[in-house]
């Protein structure tokens, strides 16, 4: 795989939401580049070209993050994200189903652009993703 054509890295352990969310996307018309990741420590080796992605040195345009994360959590892997200049201007959108106030705060604290709980019911997750895609890919621009 080409890394430097990802333009999504969707950092999600279930994979039944994982596919959903590559789903809704599609539905959407956002026929970008997605890259999965299953936990937190394979999202940084990812962003940070360590282990398997050693020679990975392309950044995605959006980082769609879940919080509850094996390895490494997903509020860990956004404090480390903004700390690092290489990753820091990366638009981070959390998508879980936590819906929890500390979880949101701490989110914000740390530098997310956006924090969206995951709609339980199958068309609402589809809008929900898809609007994340057309907003983050195609309306927001960021500095290069």
């Amino acid at each position: 795989m080409n890394y430097s054509d990802i333009e999504i890295l969707l950092v999600e352990d279930n994979p039944h939401d994982a596919e959903l969310t590559r789903r809704a996307l599609k539905k959407g018309k956002i026929t970008n580049n997605i890259h999965t990741v299953t936990d937190g420590e394979e999202a940084l080796d990812y962003l940070f070209s360590r282990g398997e992605y050693l020679n990975n040195d392309a950044k995605p345009k959006v980082i769609l993050l879940d919080l509850k994360l094996p390895k490494v959590n997903g509020l860990q892997v956004l404090k480390e994200i903004r700390c690092s200049e290489l990753t820091r201007n990366i638009p981070v959108v959390v998508l879980t189903s936590s819906n929890e106030e500390k979880d949101i705060v701490e989110s914000y604290k740390l530098g997310v652009n956006s924090y969206i709980v995951k709609p339980v019911e199958f068309e609402g997750f589809m809008k929900a993703v898809s609007e994340i895609g057309l907003y983050w890919l195609l309306l927001n621009k960021i500095p290069v």
